[in-house]
């Protein structure tokens, strides 16, 4: 079976989308004949093989309304589809649409339905007829969660053509990664739990919230790993607000000292207050270690990766009180957080574990092509 997966970007470009077609193309590799068609944030066409994986990267005058502008991608998804069986497309990704519509591609297409395009209201005016005709043409529609389904504003007429696909873990790697003490050889006061945040420190992410929810919690510490356009003032409101002591800001971080940190946290935290956050794999990567997570009642995936009293808290987006008083809690009842921690450890190994996912995506690889 041959199958071209489309999307945007791919790794090294660091995302949750890009992480999960990664493990798709990685875990079916060997199945299948796979290739990988993504554009280059911005320059020339590249080809070349990451742990076995065949990736095209075409050529791009730059990244615009976070979306790569490449003409030759439209040439190039043409030449390599043409003798797909499968067509993998994850969406948001309008070029990705354009281009299988234009293409003339008569097998089957998949989508991954990762999110819905929240902030660029004025380019859904002119992608939407598009998306529409995309969505339409596509045989069988991932979404990882029922929250994609009934949060979506767009996906309800095509319901019929979705199929839960939650997304995967490798439990297996994290169990083996290095154990050490990333974050509790950074804590000013060693007797406070380690409260930690990861992702991109952009609008959606709430962590401006979560700063100001933490002056009203105690005994607790916050590290936020990763970068991004808030960077500054995020430090400015730590500053302001007397946090200099609590607040941790670790950058970006390896691969390994981001699982070492995951390992050595308390709780984790996803304060996310924007449908843009979709899934939050994040979440994952703290539940699989046994740590209990706090996250927000975003009408999307987010709350059902980690159920609310049963692996962790979940507090309405942007209320400061509420996520201070969810923060309380766990840190001072250490019953109840090793029960939610336990219960996380299940969560992930019961529905998350990636080979029971990738068993899943080719299972309905193969009824398609039947």
């Amino acid at each position: 079976m041959k199958i071209l997966q489309v999307n945007k970007l791919y790794t090294p470009h660091i995302g949750g989308i890009e992480r999960v077609i990664q493990d798709i193309s990685e875990g079916l590799n060997d199945k299948y004949d796979l290739r990988v068609l993504v554009c280059q944030p911005k320059g020339k066409a590249t080809d070349e093989v990451i742990n076995g994986v065949r990736v095209h990267r075409s050529g791009s005058f730059g990244t615009y309304f976070s979306m790569p502008v490449s003409l030759s991608f439209l040439s190039d998804f043409k030449k390599m589809s043409r003798d797909a069986d499968i067509v993998h497309v994850h969406l948001p990704f309008p070029l990705g649409d354009l281009a299988c519509l234009l293409s003339g591609y008569k097998g089957k297409v998949v989508v991954s339905w990762h999110s819905d395009i929240v902030k660029q209201k004025k380019l859904m005016t002119f992608y939407k007829p598009i998306m529409n005709s995309f969505l339409k043409r596509a045989d069988r529609i991932f979404v990882a969660t029922e929250g994609h389904i009934k949060g979506s504003a767009y996906l309800g007429p095509y319901s019929d053509k979705c199929v839960i696909v939650p997304y995967g873990i490798d439990t297996e790697s994290y169990e083996k990664a290095e154990a050490k003490p990333f974050l509790t050889e950074k804590l000013n006061n060693k007797t406070s739990k380690k409260l930690m945040f990861t992702g991109r420190l952009v609008y959606y992410k709430g962590i401006d919230v979560l700063i100001r929810a933490l002056k009203d919690t105690e005994d607790c510490e916050l590290f936020i790993a990763g970068e991004g356009v808030l960077k500054e003032s995020l430090e400015t409101e730590v500053r302001d607000g007397g946090l200099t002591d609590r607040v941790h800001f670790l950058g970006r971080l390896s691969d390994d000292d981001l699982k070492a940190a995951f390992r050595d946290c308390d709780i984790f935290i996803l304060p996310s207050v924007e449908n843009s956050e979709a899934f939050g794999i994040v979440q994952m990567e703290a539940m699989v270690y046994g740590h209990p997570v706090i996250n927000t009642s975003l009408p999307t995936g987010v709350p059902y990766v980690s159920p609310d009293g049963v692996s962790g808290i979940t507090v309405p987006p942007r209320d400061e009180k509420a996520l201070a008083d969810a923060i309380n809690k766990l840190v001072h009842d250490d019953a109840l957080r090793e029960e939610y921690g336990r219960n996380a450890y299940r969560i992930v190994r019961e529905r998350y574990a990636s080979e029971k996912v990738l068993e899943r995506i080719s299972g309905i690889y193969e009824d398609l092509l039947k």
